[in-house]
């Protein structure tokens, strides 16, 4: 965002009950401020201008978005912020805005509550403490009592989490009540939410809505072609839920010279992580929706009732983590179906791009919170099988897997063009990268400078998928059909092509009139036209 600077000085004219100027990102003010602005109506913390107003500046670099992360990490229960850049004509500032809690209490980490009066943090005591507390208390959902006993547990269920915990059985009862799968006091023999979720074989009884449904979607239909419902623990539906969408999904089998690969449509511990966060996360308060897996063509799509809780948001969900039911994410850390605290979105971001897939992507609509794990990518199962390959006998970089796959595809790749597939804009990263596989010998250099690029080395020996054009391609399968019948498995074989892009190769020699097809399903296969 650009402002001039009367535009700036008009909106900010001083600090005020929504306004706080700050001259540096270090410190604490900032982390009281957020916590006050949390607790009161909320507002935003300009960094880079004194208290009189005076700009300093101050770039939103990724350094001092570090910095605001560390603040926030240390409030206990903040609203919602995000961090955006400003520019007061040629300074650049940073802005935090801070949205005010919608339930609950934003707190320092020493448990001081703050509000903001004026301009100033204030700290709440004695009788006006107890009155905020009173009108802004929450209690999580997990830890509500319920109706069921202790002795109606699935007796399968509680030996799986005494054994997991490593718990002493005649202590057990007294580990669920730390654990807050019981209650306290008076209903101590009583399952809480949690467990409820953790303890009994059909949790729905008691929680509309608490299972998973997984439906399946043809190519081109807007309507599913079927649907399962995964009932049981959270563990359970955890597990069989994942194991379930891996077989669906299956794996594209490739072939790269003797050696088979089978390359997963999806890194399973992605789906694992969808699925558990949708479960661990979801608000089971809203009892009308369940968890909902939808298996397309194009993507999974992982629904899970509620909206992101605060402060999380789209922009920060990977920095940022507030787990809404802490118990039962717990028990599914312990059974090993769920990453450590706050490391979910890093796994499923990480994997996706180690298996070079589209990334995933996040939306919270305001009332679910929508996980889209693309399947179909520009890079073909091939290509990532040929890069797996070579990881095997040489050493590459994460972000060195691309440029490789452009340069087996007989691309020349240049400093402009290595950003580009890089996503950066940083010259000497780019140059870092082709140098590292030019002193590799997995690339070669012509040229110098400004005048360079790079080149497969040919010792390589890319797929030959990847070396031939479309012309070379077809040239070869109709060669090959001259000889005898062939059939898709055959020209995988001969082309390192992945199925669907060697169906695509048959059905084009087909629609030109140069192959026929023959057969049904698993006994087609093709012959040259001139045969009938």
């Amino acid at each position: 965002m650009i402002m001039a600077r009367r535009e700036f000085e008009a909106a900010f004219a001083a600090e005020s009950r929504y306004v706080e100027m700050k001259s540096s990102a270090g410190g604490n003010a900032i982390r009281d401020t957020i916590v006050a602005l949390s607790n009161t109506d909320g507002g935003v913390v300009v960094v880079g201008v004194r208290d009189d107003g005076v700009i300093l500046g101050c770039e939103l670099t990724p350094s001092i978005e570090d910095t605001i992360h560390q603040h926030v990490a240390t409030i206990r229960n903040p609203g919602r912020y995000e961090a955006h850049s400003l520019l007061v004509d040629d300074r650049p500032l940073t802005v935090v805005s801070v949205a005010r809690r919608v339930a609950g209490v934003a707190q320092t980490s020493d448990g001081r509550v703050l509000v903001r009066k004026g301009s100033t943090n204030v700290p709440l005591f004695d009788t006006e403490l107890g009155a905020f507390l009173s009108e802004r208390s929450l209690v999580r959902f997990e830890s509500t009592v319920t109706s069921r006993s202790l002795a109606t547990a699935d007796p399968e269920c509680l030996d799986r989490l005494i054994s997991a915990f490593g718990w002493d059985v005649e202590e057990a009862p007294v580990h669920l009540r730390d654990r807050g799968l019981t209650a306290l006091g008076a209903n101590a023999d009583h399952l809480t939410v949690a467990g409820v979720l953790v303890l009994t074989a059909r949790p729905d009884e008691v929680l509309p809505k608490a299972f998973v449904e997984v439906l399946r979607f043809g190519e081109s239909s807007q309507m599913y072609e079927w649907r399962e419902e995964i009932r049981g623990p959270v563990d359970v539906q955890v597990a069989r839920s994942v194991e379930f969408v891996n077989q669906q999904l299956g794996s594209e089998s490739v072939m790269l010279g003797a050696r088979r690969y089978e390359m997963p449509r999806l890194p399973p511990q992605v789906v694992r992580e969808a699925v558990a966060n949708a479960v661990a996360h979801r608000s089971y308060e809203l009892d009308r929706m369940a968890v909902r897996i939808e298996i397309r063509p194009s993507e999974v799509r992982v629904t899970s009732p509620g909206p992101l809780p605060e402060p999380v948001t789209e922009k920060n969900i990977r920095d940022v983590a507030a787990p809404r039911n802490p118990d039962v994410i717990a028990v599914l850390r312990r059974y090993g179906l769920a990453e450590d605290y706050g490391l979910g979105v890093d796994v499923m971001q990480d994997q996706m791009a180690a298996a070079l897939l589209d990334a995933p992507a996040f939306r919270d609509t305001g009332s679910t919170v929508v996980v889209e794990l693309p399947v179909r990518s520009p890079v073909s199962a091939q290509e990532r099988a040929w890069v797996m390959h070579l990881e095997q006998t040489e050493m590459i970089e994460p972000e060195d897997r691309i440029l490789l796959i452009h340069a087996a595809r007989g691309e020349e790749l240049t400093n402009s063009r290595a950003r580009e597939l890089m996503g950066t804009e940083d010259r000497q990263r780019a140059r870092t990268a082709l140098h590292r596989l030019r002193d590799s010998n997995l690339l070669v250099q012509e040229g110098e400078r400004g005048g360079a690029s790079y080149r497969l080395a040919k010792h390589l020996g890319a797929p030959v998928g990847l070396r031939l054009g479309r012309d070379e391609l077809e040239a070869l399968v109709l060669d090959a059909a001259r000889a005898g019948p062939i059939t898709n498995s055959d020209v995988r074989q001969i082309t390192g092509l992945d199925r669907a892009a060697a169906l695509a190769l048959l059905s084009r020699l087909v629609d030109d009139g140069r192959l026929m097809r023959r057969g049904e399903r698993r006994g087609t296969h093709y012959v040259p036209a001139r045969e009938l």
